[in-house]
């Protein structure tokens, strides 16, 4: 993904320049810094200072304790991650929030136009399966098209699935970096997490048993399930010949994706 900011790491305190700031960056940080130190005290880093180095917004916070969850997520981090999210989408969504950035009324035009596009499909090893698979997204996509209405469940948004932004201590699981904080859907934010390629395509988290943990409805197990072929979709698009997560990932990796996607949509029986 773009690189947005640079971050100095102390012994307490971590400070966070913006280098991009187009989607209000900045201000979505602060503003969720702020909001979770009232409502969820130690979930995340505590504001300390808002200020500008070389002209450049910058964020000075708490240092959580904690590093990225790596490898194959265990059933107690599994745990704790559940505990974390469940803590997040219990705090209060205050009056007047934004929406979430990367929002899907938005970010689906966003990468329909990329697996519009034309790609050098030789560089595949399976090019059949991979057009294949880009054909069936969009034909998805076009017929599940978001309204005004897809927040169902309001709730605080991370609006990041990326693993690496969960610190575990060890028995403690805290949320960092919320450039992108915002208003979302419930279970748009949790299929979100378990569709991320940062563990998908590893299968370093086990989805079933996160959502289980999470203690969801009927109705919101329904529309996670829903929601997941709209980031698979979105995940195939990065890792076409040529996009920003073709380079980054092995051989292999959007052969991986395209059967992820056609087995979701074949489990929804693409509807």
């Amino acid at each position: 993904m773009p690189h947005t900011h640079d971050v100095e790491v102390g012994q307490n305190q971590v400070r966070k320049t913006f280098v991009s700031w187009s989607l209000d960056e900045p201000e979505r940080e602060w503003g969720a810094l702020k909001h979770l130190s009232a409502y969820a005290p130690g979930l995340a880093p505590s504001p300390i200072a808002r200020t500008e180095v070389g002209g450049r917004p910058t964020i000075v916070m708490s240092r959580v304790p904690g590093a990225p969850l790596a490898g194959e997520i265990t059933g107690a981090q599994t745990q704790a991650l559940a505990r974390a999210l469940r803590r997040l989408f219990d705090v209060p969504v205050p009056p007047g929030l934004a929406v979430r950035a990367n929002d899907p009324l938005g970010f689906s035009r966003r990468f329909k136009q990329w697996l519009a596009e034309e790609y050098d499909w030789s560089e595949c090893q399976d090019a059949g399966l991979v057009r294949e698979a880009v054909e069936s997204a969009r034909l998805w996509l076009d017929q599940h098209l978001f309204s005004e209405g897809w927040i169902v469940d309001p709730v605080i948004a991370l609006g990041d699935g990326n693993l690496d932004n969960v610190l575990w201590d060890g028995e403690t699981c805290r949320l960092i970096d919320w450039e992108e904080y915002g208003v979302s859907d419930l279970a748009y934010e949790v299929a979100d997490i378990v569709e991320h390629a940062s563990s998908r395509l590893e299968n370093r988290l086990e989805a079933d048993a996160l959502i289980e943990a999470i203690f969801l409805s009927e109705s919101q197990r329904r529309r996670v399930e829903q929601h997941r072929p709209f980031f698979a979709a979105f995940w195939l698009a990065m890792l076409l010949p040529g996009n920003a997560g073709w380079g980054r990932n092995p051989t292999g990796s959007t052969e991986d994706q395209s059967r992820h996607l056609l087995r979701l949509l074949e489990g929804s029986g693409r509807q």
